[in-house]
């Protein structure tokens, strides 16, 4: 296990956890070869030795779409050339997508991949599950919250025969926190408890939400969540993390002091919402690293890599309570 002084330079700075790619951004509108204005916060996967990511885009009128760009090697993306999902004409979903869809999660299940997803109407906002087998064909299952909830990941496996997932509601009497619910059949929820709170005078003393899907080590579920800092200049969305009980998610092991990324490289500092990194998709390796895709400034895509047990020991030599 890594200590506090083991992750500092000589220079006195700390050894970054999440280290930038030199070819960042990696997604912009540009690249895009249909009219958008963002490209930014991307659920992502490996399908059949391919990088998929499901990005999201603002539209000229202001409401989001979700885009997909594949890659050989993580890094370099081409994206299709009509969108992967926009909002439904068809009941009972059109009534809560009119406003656009946003901020996917993919998560790889029983040779399936689940998709969450916020979407957004008069209503406020909701989340909704699609599912696709190939990132070709993509079927809508449900609407599986009220409003108003964002930011759900589904774990990638199920517990004593239930889905289990981590979402925050939205909250003006709490802090806005990280809830943890389960599912017999991806409709019905329940059982619900809070699982994280923000942490006052900290980094993410706003609020927090969980960010990629839950990634399983031996030291248990690593949840990549994104935190929030009210300043006299606005809000800061940086990265931290958590470890999860591997047999009972609800139940969190720890929870790192110190975040592992913030907004630093120009395109995450200035943008459509500055001094945003926003995280909705990683994708560990077999060698024990792992590629984190995050949103800058609502309006890029970036990537980066870290090894997964830095990011586990940062949590367990360095923690603070995950309720407080």
């Amino acid at each position: 296990m890594i200590s506090k002084d083991q992750r500092m330079t000589m220079a006195g700075h700390r050894e970054p956890i999440v280290k930038r790619w030199q070819g960042n951004p990696i997604l912009t509108k540009q690249d895009v070869p249909y009219p958008v204005e963002t490209v930014h916060n991307a659920g992502a996967v490996k399908h059949r030795g391919k990088y998929i990511m499901l990005f999201r885009s603002h539209l000229c009128n202001g409401r989001s779409i979700i885009g997909l760009a594949e890659s050989e090697d993580g890094f370099r993306f081409a994206v299709r050339s009509k969108p992967f999902l926009i909002p439904s004409q068809d009941e009972p979903f059109a009534s809560y997508e009119e406003y656009g869809v946003e901020d996917p999660r993919i998560c790889a299940m029983d040779g399936e991949y689940l998709i969450t997803y916020s979407a957004y109407s008069r209503y406020g906002v909701r989340i909704g599950i699609a599912k696709t087998w190939n990132f070709e064909h993509v079927e809508r299952v449900s609407l599986i919250t009220e409003a108003d909830h964002r930011n759900v990941v589904i774990f990638p496996q199920k517990f004593s025969g239930r889905y289990v997932r981590l979402d925050r509601p939205h909250s003006n009497i709490a802090p806005w926190s990280i809830w943890v619910s389960y599912s017999p059949d991806l409709v019905h929820w329940g059982d619900s408890k809070v699982a994280i709170k923000p942490m006052p005078y900290h980094w993410d003393e706003m609020k927090i939400g969980p960010g990629a899907t839950p990634i399983k080590t031996e030291k248990g579920w690593l949840n990549i969540y994104h935190g929030v800092f009210k300043t006299m200049d606005g809000a800061v969305y940086r990265l931290g993390a958590a470890l999860h009980d591997l047999q009972d998610p609800s139940k969190v092991l720890s929870v790192a002091d110190e975040w592992i990324l913030q907004p630093e490289d120009p395109w995450e500092v200035t943008g459509y919402v500055h001094n945003v990194v926003f995280c909705c998709g990683a994708v560990p390796e077999d060698d024990g690293t792992i590629k984190v895709y995050w949103g800058g400034a609502d309006t890029v895509m970036c990537a980066g890599t870290a090894r997964i047990e830095d990011i586990v020991d940062l949590c367990l030599s360095n923690p603070r309570p995950p309720l407080c």
